[in-house]
């Protein structure tokens, strides 16, 4: 409904098995994560994430920067008229006031009690489901170089 055009959750599940059963390793992006709108949802998508092989998982708060905050709050107060006030309210909680904060460190996951409360929620599910976050390190060793075959591709 929010993001028309995205694959289905089905779908997005299948193409984590699919890399996990190739052996490549692979985790899940909860965004944008919408404080008094999925943040509910986050136990059941970490749950079938990692049950379809997610071996990490990670969240980025919802960002309103710029022509994107009339979009969403015409979407918001046209879809969940009920709702608005109370997913308004709590989007302000997490950027101190404001719908948005281009603040390098706060942007992605905000500020305050109800972003700490959010945060240690997500990390909850994510032990509760295995999904804490791993390093790997890069493997090169498989890497050949191909000259400059790539530059062909915009020859007319």
């Amino acid at each position: 409904m929010m993001e028309p055009r995205t694959s289905r959750p089905e779908k997005r599940l299948a193409a984590i098995a699919n890399l996990h059963q190739a052996g490549v390793p692979a985790g899940v992006n909860v965004a944008p994560l919408i404080p008094g709108l999925n943040d509910e949802e986050v136990p059941a998508i970490l749950e079938a994430s990692a049950a379809h092989g997610a071996q990490w998982a990670n969240y980025i708060m919802l960002r309103l920067p710029g022509a994107v905050k009339p979009l969403f709050i015409d979407w918001l107060q046209r879809n969940m008229p009920d709702r608005a006030g109370k997913i308004v309210r709590r989007l302000q909680a997490v950027r101190e006031g404001e719908l948005s904060d281009p603040r390098f460190g706060s942007r992605m996951r905000g500020e305050g009690e109800l972003a700490d409360v959010v945060a240690s929620f997500f990390q909850l599910s994510r032990r509760r489901y295995g999904l804490e976050n791993r390093h790997y390190e890069l493997a090169t060793d498989h890497f050949r170089r191909t000259g400059h075959n790539q530059l062909s591709l915009f020859d007319p």
